[in-house]
């Protein structure tokens, strides 16, 4: 590692860290837009479905994530495999979505 902002020992808690509260926010946008569905129907169900969005983009966020911090640390071997991870997950994206 080359210096100590790229510190493993950052990594892993950065990462719990975005997990975490990413967890919290897509949790209360789905309760949000669910306690809406009650009153609103289509808008509350649409708030609903982009919390469920959010749960699936985080773990996007994070291999993102790691990418920047090992491109950023001169890990290019591990800045590879996770750039090959992003390209896999982007391409069952649109594939998916043809």
């Amino acid at each position: 590692m080359k210096t100590h902002i790229t510190s493993p020992h950052r990594l892993e808690p950065a990462l719990g860290a975005l997990l975490y509260y990413g967890t919290i926010v897509a949790s209360a946008v789905i309760a949000l837009g669910l306690a809406l569905a009650v009153g609103l129907d289509a808008a509350g169900m649409r708030v609903a479905a982009f919390g469920l969005v959010l749960f699936i983009l985080l773990p996007v966020v994070r291999v993102g994530a790691m990418l920047i911090f090992f491109l950023r640390a001169g890990e290019y071997r591990f800045g590879a495999i996770a750039a090959l991870v992003m390209s896999i997950i982007l391409l069952s994206f649109f594939l998916g979505a043809r």
